[in-house]
């Protein structure tokens, strides 16, 4: 990668009263640009990771550096240059969601952008001078990537961005995302969403008790270890047929089937994230 926005070496932390460290070793980098993702079940360590990387918690041991400079050296500005949209939705319930915004902005040293376009982006323009208090869970996710988005930093850290949402506003969440990426940010994101991975990360990393099990883009990972074969669906005197073919090998009866005008349904068998995260880690999300 063209420059290390996170680097992470050998990061281990055991919470105070426990005996299994919930991260375990762990060593990655993220490049700038990049939407990288941590993938795993709850309590795999992905969260604790991320409290670590924006300053929440200290490492037990192993090194952390965040925009080129160790974690520790950073003082109040580094709050500043990151951007972080916490799972659970929190917020003033007594500001309007305008208000809200307006309230962090003048927390910021720089500029910000302008809140009600954010808000607008975010699906929330037209709750945007409603109580906090009357926002659902989903609007309120929402309020909280428009916070971390706020003061334009160079790098997000996003935890369960899609949780609580509709299909709809997940999507919309999902587009932003991508958004963000096409302005040049750096995005961190920890998930069990399946698709929210497939669909925004460069990479994602499986996480499973406290360590990185793989870490790869999600095209490699399931060409990887999906099977390299073709299933039609075609109609038949009995009704329904499906029929595999070998892909890379020329096949009569595949050129018969495709040319005639039974064929329903024509797709490859590449796995899904949700299988090779189970073939990989032995584990369901």
């Amino acid at each position: 990668m063209d420059e290390v926005i996170v680097e992470v070496q050998d990061l281990s932390y055991t919470y105070p009263g426990r005996d299994v460290p919930a991260v375990d070793r762990m060593s990655f980098q993220v490049g700038r640009g990049e939407v990288f993702g941590f993938l795993g079940p709850s309590g795999a360590g992905k969260t604790t990771a991320q409290r670590i990387m924006i300053g929440l918690l200290e490492a037990r041991s192993g090194r952390v550096e965040i925009l080129g400079r160790a974690r520790h050296d950073w003082g109040s500005e580094f709050y500043d240059r990151i951007g972080v949209a916490f799972e659970l939705p929190v917020g003033y319930p007594r500001l309007t969601g305008r208000e809200e915004l307006a309230h962090f902005a003048h927390l910021h040293g720089g500029p910000t952008r302008d809140v009600g376009e954010l808000l607008g982006a975010l699906g929330l323009g037209d709750a945007a001078d409603q109580p906090v208090g009357s926002y659902s869970k989903g609007m309120r996710v929402r309020l909280n990537l428009a916070r971390a988005l706020l003061h334009d930093p160079e790098l997000l850290f996003l935890d369960e961005p899609t949780s609580g949402l509709d299909p709809v506003n997940a999507a919309l969440v999902r587009d932003h995302i991508r958004a963000e990426q096409q302005r040049g940010r750096t995005i961190f994101l920890t998930t069990h969403d399946m698709r929210t991975a497939d669909e925004v990360c460069d990479r994602v990393a499986f996480v499973v008790d406290g360590r990185i099990a793989a870490c790869d883009g999600p095209r490699a990972f399931r060409l990887r270890h999906g099977r390299p074969e073709l299933r039609v669906e075609h109609r038949t005197e009995d009704g329904v047929a499906t029929t595999t073919f070998a892909l890379g090998m020329a096949s009569d009866e595949l050129v018969a089937l495709l040319s005639s005008d039974h064929v329903e349904t024509v797709h490859t068998t590449e796995a899904t994230l949700d299988e090779v995260f189970a073939d990989v880690t032995g584990r369901q999300l």
